[in-house]
């Protein structure tokens, strides 16, 4: 692990606390979570009577809205004690079929061909220092026909200015350097890896995908509370979906 990455696991072992702290928001929050009508639309079919990993899970919110959807199962995995534990107890209490492990990625420790769809996404690929060793080890968990789905920030996200008057790139970040340090959550000086898009689905492809699915969208998954930035108004990208298979 490099400097980076201790500090950006650091950080999100602090940050991660609040999945403890604000235990009763996230249970509420879970007793009606939902996945985005853009990932239903996508995922509706494939989801009933599957086996799901979801590397990098966080709160597990998306987890639970997967085992409503029909999965036979989930299993999260992040390597935050804190969101692993709490994301647990929160699926034991509402009697859903999810299941967590503290792992770091690429390292899964699962046992190869063990899922038919790997979910991830929503501020998760960021993380990742190596895109090609994610793809390798996500297909190595994936049964054959399997498929990989990602529902992530756009690449060109970290470069809106958060300005409300009008959309601005960010004088110190660019598209094509390949980290910046994060300056929101979880902040505490987390580095993140900028991947662009044509190097996540290149990677996807390298690995042995088959792209079924690509899409780009105006809307951003995350807002902070009281933030509001004329990048959001619907005329620049900042999410981005994928469905990919495994031959």
């Amino acid at each position: 692990m490099d400097a980076a990455g201790d500090e950006t696991r650091a950080a999100w072992a602090i940050a991660s606390r609040k999945y403890e702290d604000e235990y009763a928001e996230h249970l509420a929050l879970a007793r009606t979570a939902e996945l985005l009508p853009a990932e239903v639309d996508v995922l509706g079919r494939i989801v009933a009577d599957a086996d799901i990993v979801h590397p990098m899970s966080g709160h597990g919110l998306d987890d639970i809205a997967l085992a409503r959807l029909g999965a036979r199962s989930v299993h999260g995995l992040d390597y935050s004690e804190a969101a692993v534990s709490s994301a647990q107890r929160r699926a034991d209490e509402l009697g859903i079929p999810c299941r967590y492990t503290r792992a770091a990625m690429p390292e899964s420790g699962l046992e190869g061909a063990c899922a038919d769809l790997v979910y991830t996404g929503k501020g998760a690929l960021i993380w990742l220092a190596d895109l090609p060793a994610f793809f390798a080890e996500v297909h190595r968990l994936l049964r054959a026909g399997g498929r990989f789905y990602v529902y992530e920030a756009h690449p060109l996200v970290p470069l809106w200015d958060w300005s409300p008057e009008e959309i601005r790139v960010r004088p110190d970040r660019g598209y094509f350097a390949p980290s910046h340090v994060n300056d929101s959550f979880p902040g505490n000086g987390a580095v993140e890896r900028q991947h662009t898009l044509s190097a996540i689905v290149m990677a996807c492809r390298r690995a042995g995908f088959e792209i079924e699915h690509l899409d780009e969208h105006p809307e951003p998954f995350w807002r902070p509370e009281g933030t509001t930035a004329a990048a959001w108004d619907g005329r620049v990208p900042n999410t981005f979906s994928l469905l990919a298979r495994r031959a």
